[in-house]
């Protein structure tokens, strides 16, 4: 046996011995996953068990070095954990902002000692991230932010305001955009931080979108210190920092696009029924379906080779943007399809039948996919200039 067959018979057994019961299948929706953090909430023992024993290993970060961490798996050696965790129909053991953005950026930007401090707690599912970037006046244009840090000698004194944080009310730290030179141009000055969301100053709101739930918060600064050892990357250099996350963020939120959960054939048939060959009763529907298999499974088949790419540093930058909009438009196309799936009954609101209106819910959810992380727009014009170097883009 070669190596990676070795790798890939010791992680068959591991995982089919360590993996719970309850954490094989689908997620049922985003309240199930496990976002751990001081005030972690598990649907069930199991979800808390394999949480820990996948951060016992570093596999909640395979590819982490191992002295902060992570697993210290080779992209291999990645690829079969994730293909062997496919076949037994394992969960994530831990979703994380931690893991999806700041990581990578604490892994580019941080001091030793930052790694240390953060990533094995990351990893370990110990600390829930938000991340404060948006404004009221500043969204698409990012740079245009006004929260102001005040040097105070030791420490920093920061007011302002964050919108869309999601999940600010349920997080533990955040890592934040500040302006700390406000003389300069707006993309200079600008400083990358961290703090405990319960330091004294720190409030929030949630924000309730047409769905009638949502991850978003408005999140407010009212003479916040922030010590500047949690400083992140150069002083007033942050910008660097940010773009290197929010390429990490588009991508993250482009995975949506990588379909899971119950299969759209599935909900259709059971709503629809078969004809006499077997096959689902309503043509056009079965067509449009197959289409969208087709789309995600190229689109799986991409984030695969990009995945090398960035191992090889052979990627474009832009190409993030590229997987975030296709990413959103494949998990839009999907609910939609879900919605016509699913008939009348999808259009329930408020019935414990449908999980309290959970497939409509999630379909109005979706509308955000194409705002959040960047808009659509905003993508569209990165690709045009940075990756098809249109003219006049």
């Amino acid at each position: 046996m070669t190596d990676l067959e070795t790798f890939r018979a010791e992680t068959r057994a591991w995982l089919e011995e360590n993996c719970p019961a309850e954490c094989r299948g689908p997620v049922a929706s985003d309240e199930d996953r496990v976002w751990g953090g001081r005030n972690a909430e598990f649907r069930t023992p199991g979800h808390k068990l394999w949480m820990e024993r996948m951060g016992a290993r570093g596999w909640t970060a395979p590819e982490w070095p191992s002295e902060y961490g992570g697993g210290g798996l080779s992209r291999e050696e990645a690829k079969v954990l994730r293909s062997e965790m496919r076949r037994i129909d394992a969960q994530d053991p831990l979703s994380s902002f931690g893991i999806w953005m700041l990581g990578p950026a604490l892994l580019q930007f941080g001091s030793e000692e930052q790694k240390k401090r953060f990533l094995p707690e990351i990893v370990r599912g110990e600390i829930r991230w938000c991340q404060g970037y948006s404004e009221p006046g500043a969204g698409s244009d990012l740079a245009g932010l006004q929260t102001r840090a005040e040097d105070r000698g030791d420490h920093w004194i920061v007011n302002g305001q964050k919108i869309w944080t999601s999940y600010a009310d349920k997080a533990d730290w955040i890592f934040c955009l500040v302006r700390t030179d406000p003389e300069a141009p707006k993309h200079l000055g600008i400083s990358f931080v961290l703090f405990d969301m319960a330091t004294p100053g720190v409030t929030t709101k949630p924000i309730t979108l047409i769905s009638g739930k949502s991850p978003f918060c408005e999140t407010f600064f009212d003479d916040v210190r922030v010590e500047k050892e949690n400083l992140i990357g150069t002083l007033n250099r942050g910008w660097d920092v940010a773009k290197a996350l929010l390429a990490h963020e588009r991508t993250m939120i482009g995975a949506i696009g990588d379909i899971g959960g119950r299969p759209v054939g599935q909900v259709a048939t059971d709503s629809i029924g078969v004809d006499e060959e077997g096959r689902l009763d309503d043509a056009m529907l079965r067509a449009k379906i197959a289409e969208l298999e087709i789309d995600a499974a190229a689109f799986r088949l991409s984030m695969e080779r990009v995945g090398d790419q960035v191992k090889a540093r052979q990627v474009n930058p832009a190409i993030a943007s590229m997987l975030k909009y296709y990413g959103s438009e494949l998990n839009k196309r999907r609910h939609e399809l879900l919605m016509a799936a699913g008939g009348a009954d999808a259009l329930e609101w408020e019935s414990d039948r449908s999980d309290h209106g959970g497939a409509a819910r999630d379909w109005l959810r979706t509308k955000a996919n194409s705002i959040e992380g960047g808009t659509s727009e905003v993508q569209l014009n990165i690709i045009a200039k940075h990756l098809l170097q249109l003219p006049g883009a």
